[in-house]
Parts: C-alpha cells; sequence; structure tokens
C-alpha cells in the first residue's frame, strides 16, 4: 500500500528540467531542504491567518507542493553532482521532520493544542518506522494510508473547509496506522 507516494516516479520525471537547472547553477542540496521547511512555514502561516477557504487553500496547496518538490529534488540533486553526504542525509531527515512539524503547527490557533501535538507526534512515527528499519538493515521503506503526500493534502482540504480538527484525528490515526503498516513489512522482512 503506497498511497499517493506510487506517483513519486511521475512526479520526479516532471521535476528533471528544475533539477537539470539547479545542477548547472551549482545549488546546494542543503539549500533545498531548508527551502522545503521555508515552504512548510508558509503553509502554516497561511493555515493559522487566512480564513477557511479558496483565500487559504491555493496558497497552502502552492507552498506544500512547493516543500514536497524541495524534499524530492534535495536528494536527487545530491545523486546528480556526487555530492551525497552522511551528513547532507541527517540534515535531509531533519529538515523533513521539522518541515511535518510546522506545517502542523499553523493548527494551534485553530484547534486544541493537545490535537495538535498528539497530530504532529503521529505524523513523525513513520518516518522513524522506516529509519528504525533501515538503521537495522531493511530497505528504507516509504508511503502508505497517510504518508507525507497525503498529510498535504489533508491540510488543503483543512485550509478549503476550515474542517481543522477533523483533519488533525485523520492526520494523527491514519500516520499511526502508516507506521503499523511500515513496521509490519518491515519485521517480515528482517525475519
Amino acid at each position: 500500500m503506497n498511497g499517493l507516494y506510487a506517483l513519486k516516479p511521475w512526479y520526479a520525471s516532471r521535476l528533471s528540467g528544475v533539477r537539470a537547472a539547479l545542477v548547472r547553477r551549482e545549488v546546494s542540496p542543503d539549500t533545498l531542504t531548508a527551502a522545503g521547511v521555508v515552504s512548510a512555514a508558509g503553509a502554516a502561516a497561511a493555515v493559522a491567518w487566512l480564513p477557511a477557504g479558496p483565500l487559504a487553500a491555493l496558497p497552502v496547496a502552492a507552498l506544500l507542493a512547493a516543500r514536497l518538490a524541495f524534499a524530492n529534488l534535495d536528494g536527487a540533486l545530491a545523486r546528480d553532482t556526487g555530492r551525497t553526504t552522511r551528513r547532507g542525509a541527517v540534515l535531509n531527515e531533519l529538515g523533513d521532520r521539522a518541515a511535518d512539524l510546522v506545517v502542523l503547527a499553523g493548527f494551534v490557533a485553530l484547534a486544541p493544542l493537545w490535537l495538535v501535538a498528539v497530530a504532529a507526534l503521529a505524523a513523525t512515527l513513520p518516518s522513524w518506522v522506516s529509519l528504525a528499519g533501515t538503521a537495522a538493515g531493511a530497505p528504507r521503506r516509504n508511503g502508505g494510508p497517510v504518508g507525507k503526500t497525503e498529510r498535504c493534502l489533508l491540510v488543503v482540504i483543512a485550509a478549503a473547509t476550515g474542517w481543522a480538527v477533523p483533519v488533525l484525528v485523520v492526520i494523527a490515526v491514519g500516520s499511526a496506522l502508516t507506521a503499523v503498516v511500515r513496521f509490519g513489512w518491515i519485521w517480515r522482512k528482517l525475519a
């Protein structure tokens, strides 16, 4: 069950021209990681400050699309330019987790703090499970019922509708389920 993650190869091919331009301009992959966090912060601000509806949904969608593009491009750029490093891998993972948390922080103005905190913790669980599996020698597992891409889509839905609380519940439960699905897959791989 890969969810929207199954679209990653298609999305990466759409970004190939951008990636080539970034290679020519010698842009650092770390810069793209930071840009992803900044895009997430912009989306969070739009969720928090703009009234629900198209006025909020459009910038949130654009900023989260940029966040996903930067998340795709940073590693691809590092591989294309031979600049993959262990430090870059750590920075990439920390940037992705920071972006996840920053986006959900935008809900603090719209929902109970405890629910935002639970959703934020749950949103990081699938990645921690995947990283633990990789540390144990399993292949990296991505995707699932509510992975990064699905969470971004859910945030756009909340911005469009104002359904902050239901969306946070879906993010929390779906992310926990995604962590369980990934854990089961990793557990079988390591058997």
